[in-house]
């Protein structure tokens, strides 16, 4: 195996690696992909423009591609997936490597290939973003305020260079997107999934997780499959995440997904899930399996008898702002019942203009009305803020 051409936007930036001996460096994308003495194409330019015209270019002439562009394939896949189908209905396997795409150098995309064949997945469940991850862990142990949290972590890098894509939840729905299709063989539109990110936690909310509640505040992705095995629902939101449960411990820059099965139960994946590093490891050995035509299929059959649902059913977390009011207690209670929403408790730090409603188990779109009926009440101050109970399990 040997590195030929390197395709870069401007030749004349100063790079901080040295090219192989007898390697060409280019600005033209054709010089890699008319070459046919170039077996496999590697993508990690990013975006779904420029990248998706290298990817599809490359497999159209077949060459293997390894890729670590989450946002094209979380975007493109059912697109990708018929272009793979069509390249390989005859002639030798062309291989397509996407491990660093989803979750850094955690190999989750090949554990979902092969080590679950024989077993039938449940519940996808993890902290898929590293940057928001370190942004919550350090917001909660230092008091740093979310803004001052965001600008450092644009410093060391952690962020995405629009990091709405992270702090909005983005980058972990298009990851989620990517491990549905591996995991319950169901294709799912990244519009589709909800998402929330962490914009509007604040410090009070880290103060009732801890002090009050028992546990810390984390952005999980969620999938999961109805008893029945027939309904699926996905999201992306911060979550209360209690003591006891294994990725409330999981701090820093860290990715972890947690895979519940019929067979293995509870399997845990943890790891770095950004930095140039990380993503390299996952590139150079999806490189060696197609140069060892060991790369599994990419995608497997696809389950044809199963329905998204875009509503969750949760314990859920109501952060409100008031001015003191007389009723306030009963007009809440009203409004849930009329919502059929059922109070769990009620939290309140001494002298705090916040309260915490924790409802019973229920279906979101049921406390999302209470939640827009509650901003409009005249005791109401500012917008609430909704998140679910994750269970220790």
């Amino acid at each position: 195996m040997e590195v030929k051409t390197v395709v870069v936007r401007d030749k004349s930036k100063e790079r901080d690696w040295a090219l192989p001996p007898g390697c060409t460096v280019t600005e033209d994308v054709d010089d890699v992909l008319d070459d046919a003495d170039i077996d496999l194409v590697v993508e990690v330019a990013g975006g779904t423009t420029f990248a998706k015209d290298v990817v599809f270019g490359a497999l159209k002439k077949r060459k293997d591609v390894v890729t670590a562009n989450k946002a094209l394939i979380a975007a493109c896949l059912p697109e990708i997936e018929a272009l793979l189908e069509d390249v390989n209905a005859e002639g030798d396997k062309v291989s397509f490597g996407f491990e660093a795409a989803v979750c850094g150098g955690i190999p989750i995309i090949h554990t979902l290939q092969t080590d679950f064949v024989g077993d039938s997945v449940t519940r996808l469940r993890g902290i898929m973003n590293g940057c928001t991850n370190w942004m919550l862990t350090k917001m909660e142990a230092e008091g740093v305020s979310y803004t001052d949290c965001l600008t450092e972590a644009s410093a060391l890098g952690y962020a995405e260079a629009d990091p709405t894509l992270d702090v909005g939840g983005f980058d972990a729905r298009s990851k989620l997107a990517i491990m549905i299709r591996l995991a319950f063989g169901v294709d799912v539109s990244e519009d589709d999934i909800s998402c929330k990110g962490i914009t509007n936690i604040k410090q009070v909310d880290f103060a009732y997780a801890k002090e009050l509640l028992g546990g810390t505040i984390k952005l999980l992705g969620v999938a999961e499959m109805a008893a029945e095995g027939h309904e699926l629902t996905a999201y992306v939101t911060p979550a209360f995440v209690p003591d006891g449960n294994t990725l409330a411990v999981i701090d820093d820059a860290i990715n972890a997904v947690e895979i519940t099965s019929e067979n293995l139960q509870s399997s845990l994946l943890v790891g770095r899930g950004a930095g140039r590093f990380p993503t390299a490891n996952s590139c150079v050995s999806d490189i060696v399996g197609c140069a060892r035509k060991g790369l599994p299929e990419a995608f497997a059959k696809k389950t044809t008898d199963v329905t998204f649902m875009n509503d969750f059913s949760s314990q859920f977390y109501l952060r409100i702002q008031y001015r003191n009011e007389v009723g306030i207690v009963g007009n809440l209670g009203d409004i849930c019942a009329k919502h059929d929403v059922s109070i769990y408790s009620l939290l309140q730090k001494p002298e705090s203009d916040y309260f915490v409603l924790i409802t019973e188990y229920g279906p979101r779109s049921n406390i999302k009305k209470v939640a827009a009926e509650v901003e409009g009440a005249s005791w109401c101050v500012g917008d609430t803020f909704l998140m679910p109970v994750a269970t220790k399990e």
